[in-house]
């Protein structure tokens, strides 16, 4: 009996065995499997923190050349040491399509990716901040422009006061168009409207009336700038931002000045309005210029199968400083340019 009690004993230790064997085999490849996903946590943050760094890296290049782009129209800053005032221009400033920066995309090969960078005019398009002055008042001149530009792109299920009510202090309707916190409130979800200026210009989805394929098409026409200054740089206004600055000039007119300023950019207001094409319409020089100070620097960094994008809003003042003004990592469709590839 002995022996047999002593075989069952070792059965029963055999199992045992081969279950602790299995239970250590189980935690194990649990323990590899988590440890497998931590490293892939890893390697994908390390790599998104890299192309993060690129894309910063590509935006400070940017504002270096718009800095050195400034130097090279000829203005240069005089001040009093004592006050701070002063300034004497030795040239004109103009900021052309032509131009290296505004020209083509850049892209520079780094290890295991690429970076693509290009910077965008935005005082070619129309400042929506601008269609109310600090008083509350509206500019009638910027005013007109909104309304031709959405009469030129057939936008007809939003109107210029409905524009006007979102940046506005007050409560009150503009006009029988507008669109107050009383129209919002009704829509679900409901929510107010700002009653301060646009501070990006994803905001305009928000507007009553204004559908998806509204947005898209009026988008590359507009712009939102923290301040009311309304003035264009007609060099690299669109065709259908030219259209808005008068009603009588037509589709087949704006077209033809386009063509022209994009083969030869002009170097000062008066040149613009001495083109044919606007003879006879009396158009007047006020809002309209030929420099820029507001840009937007497109960064797109793909590295090591991860894509990181960001789109920087700068500054350049009239000391050849750029200052970063905001940034947003949340837009597709970055780079639009003709490419051309950095020497190393």
């Amino acid at each position: 009996m002995k022996p047999a009690r002593f075989n069952g004993e070792k059965g029963v230790a055999l199992i045992i065995v081969l279950m602790a064997f299995a239970l250590g085999s189980i935690l194990a490849s649990g323990m590899l499997s988590r440890q497998s996903v931590m490293i892939r946590g890893a390697t994908t943050y390390l790599a998104q923190n890299d192309a993060r760094s690129l894309a910063f890296g590509a935006e400070a290049f940017a504002r270096q050349f718009l800095a050195r782009d400034l130097e090279g129209s000829g203005k240069t800053q005089d001040k009093d040491s004592s006050s701070g005032q002063g300034e004497t221009t030795t040239g004109q400033e103009v900021d052309h399509p032509n131009e290296d920066w505004a020209r083509n995309a850049l892209t520079l090969p780094v290890e295991q990716g690429v970076i693509e960078a290009q910077i965008n005019d935005l005082r070619g398009r129309l400042n929506l901040n601008a269609l109310t002055e600090v008083d509350g008042t509206v500019n009638k001149r910027q005013r007109d422009r909104l309304d031709r530009l959405l009469r030129a792109l057939e936008i007809r299920n939003v109107r210029t006061e409905t524009f006007i009510d979102w940046v506005d202090a007050d409560d009150q309707r503009t006009g029988g168009a507008g669109a107050e916190d009383s129209d919002y409130m009704l829509l679900d979800p409901a929510y107010r409207a700002a009653d301060q200026p646009f501070v990006s210009v994803t905001e305009v989805r928000l507007l009553d009336g204004m559908s998806e394929a509204s947005y898209q098409r009026l988008r590359p026409h507009i712009t939102v700038l923290p301040n009311r200054d309304g003035s264009l740089n007609v060099n690299f206004a669109s065709p259908l931002v030219i259209r808005s600055l008068h009603d009588r000039i037509t589709e087949g007119q704006a077209e033809s000045v386009h063509e022209t300023l994009r083969e030869s950019p002009v170097e000062d207001v008066e040149a613009f309005l001495a083109l044919p094409e606007f003879a006879g319409l009396g158009l007047e020089a006020d809002g309209l210029g030929v420099s820029t100070d507001f840009f937007e620097i497109a960064a797109k960094v793909s590295v090591s199968g991860t894509v990181f994008r960001m789109v920087s809003k700068v500054q350049r003042t009239r000391d050849g400083q750029v200052r970063v003004l905001s940034r947003d990592t949340g837009r597709n469709q970055l780079i639009t340019k003709e490419q051309i590839q950095a020497s190393e």
